[in-house]
């Protein structure tokens, strides 16, 4: 037996004498779900950065799913938000608005719904995204996507109306609940965007967009369920 042959054995050897345990199975899947929403977000980051939600599909970085929206009020009444909270804000057409975590918003008026969201500078996206088509969302609807990346996990969407809402809120399976600020475009749009951050705990939890009106009437609520993809 040459030297390579008895080094071998004796690892071998080793080898069966070190405890095992079963695979961190759960742990792995949990991570890899995370990490490939990251890798998504760099890989194509243009693409969500140019047309955000669009006809094209949310990608992995989105929560599908939707059930069916509901524009009849049936949830009790939310507490009055916050005056920054009330109505959508309006904003110029292509100008890029500070949402937080150094991200960037624009709302384009081509296109139906059509709106840009990144971080960074978002100027060549905004000019990309005057061809796309947008959310092209029905009536009374509502789209919603997640970003993770290094920062807090930002959830973002489109809104399509006919009551123009008082506030957004997303609340989470787990209680958690956070306000959603709303953009919209200057005239009777019947159409906004909306976003909010939260922290890391939210990533893999459903979740259900509620649009409420002035006397905080549930105008519209959405439910987007986790999609773990390929």
């Amino acid at each position: 037996m040459t030297d390579d042959q008895r080094l071998g054995e004796l690892l071998r050897n080793e080898a069966d004498t070190f405890p095992t345990s079963p695979a961190p199975v759960d742990h792995v899947v949990r991570r890899g779900r995370v990490a490939r929403r990251r890798r998504t977000v760099v890989a194509t980051g243009a693409v969500t950065a140019v047309v955000a939600l669009t006809a094209v599909g949310l990608t992995d970085l989105a929560r599908t799913r939707p059930t069916p929206p509901t524009s009849t009020a049936t949830a009790t009444p939310r507490p009055a938000p916050s005056p920054e909270h009330r109505g959508p804000r309006t904003v110029s057409p292509y100008t890029p608005v500070d949402i937080g975590h150094g991200h960037r918003m624009a709302l384009l008026p081509e296109g139906r719904q059509n709106f840009v969201v990144s971080n960074g500078d978002i100027s060549a996206a905004i000019e990309q995204a005057r061809d796309s088509i947008g959310d092209s969302l029905g009536p009374d609807s509502l789209s919603s996507g997640l970003e993770v990346g290094d920062g807090p996990p930002l959830y973002f969407g489109a809104f399509r109306a006919r009551t123009p809402p008082t506030w957004i809120e997303l609340v989470f399976d787990s209680g958690l609940r956070r306000t959603a600020p709303a953009l919209t475009l200057p005239g009777d749009t019947g159409w906004g965007t909306y976003y909010a951050f939260t922290d890391a705990s939210t990533v893999d939890t459903d979740y259900t967009v509620r649009v409420y009106g002035k006397d905080g009437e549930v105008l519209l609520a959405q439910r987007f369920e986790e999609v773990a993809g390929p």
